[in-house]
């Protein structure tokens, strides 16, 4: 296909998991340099290693992975990673999606904040979650997202995301997700609950917003190299404001609404950078039968990270 753009695809809370992307932390050189150069500034901020907990010995894959002040960076760390590794083997991005708490790592792949600066400003948005909010969860629901109102999932919730047309994401306070899943489970409607510890996506968390508003604001932000798919916005981004970073954890992913002004550019090779390939699932639901994008997951639960790393070597080319 010539012409064809490619797109890092930048996934957020809910998508991680012990041990993720272990196997290229083990066997290759540049993700596991730049896991180690973004650890020491976690470390820095926080007094622990994330390395050391995404891969603690005691933790099983199947562990719930859901302490913020963990997960954030450990996302971003991984994401950027990641990213930085394709982009050494040659396979470039032409634009970048991020979707949540992944739009950091996505506006520092593109160029729009220094990753020092969004290392250190996920890590302070987590500590903000931490000590504002009340504890909140986020429920995948795989149904039209219409049932959000028809079945007064409002009543209870907000929506936090529409990934395609059966899929989307309700955000509510930890006490009220039980109600959310007896209404589901009288409709028989299969659900999930994300490993999150607050209601993102919801104005549960705005008690959040001034304490991280005051950090990033002293934080430098410009017109990047690499135009920015802004998942809250469903739009592209030549630079951010300073209120984005805000924003992205803040109001709805509208990841299909997103994906559909994409595909209406073009077929486009979609990279997802994310650890378990979640976008790169949603896409496979979400893209029409005509499309003529490719998928590519390249980190997994399933230990085969090298191998998909290798097969897109053919993207270099390309």
């Amino acid at each position: 296909m010539a012409d064809v753009k490619t797109v890092f695809m930048f996934s957020g809370q809910g998508s991680q998991f012990f041990h993720m992307g272990k196997d290229l932390f083990d066997n290759d050189t540049t993700f596991r340099g730049w896991m180690m150069r973004l650890d020491e500034i976690a470390r820095q901020s926080t007094g622990r290693s994330v390395i050391e907990a995404v891969y603690d010995s005691t933790r099983s894959k199947s562990d719930p992975f859901d302490r913020t002040l963990l997960t954030h960076p450990a996302l971003f760390m991984v994401e950027y990673s990641l990213a930085e590794t394709l982009i050494e083997m040659g396979v470039m991005p032409d634009k970048v999606l991020g979707a949540s708490a992944g739009s950091f790592a996505a506006a520092a792949v593109a160029g729009m904040i220094g990753f020092e600066d969004a290392m250190r400003a996920v890590v302070r948005q987590a500590m903000a979650f931490e000590q504002a909010c009340d504890p909140g969860g986020m429920m995948a629901i795989m149904a039209d997202p219409k049932l959000f109102r028809e079945e007064s999932l409002n009543d209870y919730g907000e929506l936090a995301a529409i990934n395609f047309d059966t899929h989307f994401v309700v955000s509510a306070p930890r006490e009220r997700l039980t109600a959310i899943e007896q209404k589901l489970k009288q409709r028989n409607i299969a659900y999930q609950r994300l490993p999150v510890s607050f209601a993102f996506h919801s104005r549960w968390i705005d008690r959040a917003k001034d304490s991280f508003d005051a950090f990033v604001r002293c934080i430098r932000c410009s017109g990047g190299r690499t135009p920015l798919v802004c998942c809250e916005q469903a739009a592209s981004l030549s630079a951010p404001t300073h209120d984005f970073f805000w924003n992205v954890v803040r109001y709805p992913i509208r990841f299909f609404e997103a994906a559909q002004r994409l595909e209406a550019e073009g077929p486009h090779h979609y990279v997802d950078v994310g650890p378990a390939g979640t976008l790169a699932t949603f896409l496979k639901y979400g893209l029409p039968r005509s499309s003529k994008s490719t998928r590519h997951a390249v980190l997994t639960p399933f230990a085969s990270d090298r191998k998909n790393l290798a097969a897109l070597a053919a993207l270099a080319t390309q």
